[in-house]
């Protein structure tokens, strides 16, 4: 996996930062993407729930859709449609490996408050 910086596509929304993936990542959804036979893009989505009130959704996706912003890291595609984007724009994806398991992580600068488990978050 190459470690070269992360590339943004054309602002859907200039006044939001889109989102980053890490390398770790980016190599994480490489393999599973690999794995299941499907293209390496990676959707993050943020519904309502949680214990903070709202959510993180990963999901591989077959492909972009018109109004999703979009990073790229090593060949790997990160995708937000423009609702979520609000929630997360700013953020870094990364993946970590701990005695714990192994799991995707939101790095979110505008999350005032964050559950335990790390997969929900309020703003």
């Amino acid at each position: 996996m190459s470690s070269a910086p992360a590339t943004l596509a054309p602002p859907a929304n200039p006044g939001a930062v889109t989102p980053l993936l890490t390398p770790a990542a980016a190599a994480r959804v490489q393999a599973i993407a690999d794995k299941q036979g499907r293209p390496a893009v990676l959707r993050l989505a943020v519904e309502g729930g949680g214990c903070s009130g709202f959510q993180y959704q990963f999901a591989l996706a077959d492909g972009i859709e018109p109004d999703d912003r979009v990073s790229e890291t090593g060949g790997v595609r990160l995708a937000v449609d423009p609702v979520s984007l609000d929630l997360v724009a700013g953020c870094t994806v990364d993946f970590v490996e701990s005695l714990g398991g192994a799991a995707f992580k939101v790095d979110n600068p505008q999350a005032a408050a964050g559950c335990g488990c790390g997969s929900s978050f309020g703003i």
